[in-house]
């Protein structure tokens, strides 16, 4: 009667033995604070769309462990250079990355960037056309295509007549109060801001001009635990498994659909 079970307990122990359980390997994540990808309240731990599809990305598979690691927007750069971070998401590789070597996925994600103003009457879409003279609330860090990509606060401040802060939604308040004219704010961002506060909807007028499209790209660090082909992997399984619609249509974030994009080396090879 023992014989079988103690023959099964050692079968099992020498199959353990020639198959060892591989630990999961880490990757770290950049996390910069830029709602609603990700946003870091004063206390508590880090959510948004970065948090949600690094989890959903847990929940595929188990062979890695996407973890977010804080960085900022302007630090971002050196952390994933000196290896700190593994991957940049939702980055573009000419958003001052040309010089740092690094493997580009396309995420196949689309957001944009568009002028909001206050609505007052006899005030229409014209108003967006011409910036010149106008007072612009803009977030720090970031590029945008009206000022030729210029990130500089104060040559935006000097060139602009730009408030530059930390917050989307002291930018939009701002608008309502006449402190500033127009601020540039992220589609995602202006849908979700709406959306929590749907009293002063009617108070802004958005343009239909756009500032610039952000078609999104993962970064990965040469060496990082995972290639790019294998996160490509997982970006279409998230997407036939309805994961990917899940976390960012509700944010008017357009999902294009995978195609068979290769992942691209910078910079590339002599």
């Amino acid at each position: 009667m023992c014989m079988p079970l103690r023959a099964l307990l050692l079968g099992a122990l020498l199959s353990a033995l020639a198959n060892p359980v591989r630990a999961q390997q880490d990757v770290r994540i950049g996390a910069a604070h830029f709602p609603p990808y990700t946003v870091r309240p004063e206390n508590g731990e880090d959510f948004g769309l970065l948090p949600e599809l690094a989890a959903a990305l847990n929940r595929l598979q188990s062979t890695y462990r996407f973890v977010l690691v804080p960085t900022s927007i302007p630090r971002r750069f050196q952390d994933f250079a000196q290896g700190r971070t593994d991957m940049a998401i939702f980055e573009n590789p000419a958003w001052g990355w040309q010089g740092i070597p690094h493997v580009s996925v396309d995420m196949r994600l689309e957001d944009a960037e568009v002028f909001v103003a206050r609505r007052e009457s006899g005030r229409d879409q014209r108003y967006f056309a011409d910036l010149t003279g106008k007072r612009l609330a803009l977030f720090s860090g970031y590029h945008y295509a009206f000022a030729q990509f210029e990130a500089d606060p104060q040559r935006l401040a000097r060139d602009w007549h730009a408030t530059v802060t930390y917050s989307h939604d002291s930018n939009l308040q701002m608008v309502l109060r006449g402190r500033t004219d127009i601020a540039l704010v992220t589609r995602s961002y202006l849908s979700d801001y709406l959306r929590r506060n749907p009293e002063i909807a009617g108070d802004y007028l958005v343009s239909e001009r756009i500032d610039q499209v952000y078609h999104h790209y993962a970064l990965l660090r040469p060496g990082a635990p995972i290639s790019g082909e294998q996160f490509a992997l997982y970006l279409k399984q998230l997407e036939e498994n309805g994961e990917l619609e899940k976390i960012f249509e509700p944010y008017r974030i357009s999902v294009l659909g995978f195609e068979p994009v290769p992942a691209v080396v910078h910079p590339p090879a002599p």
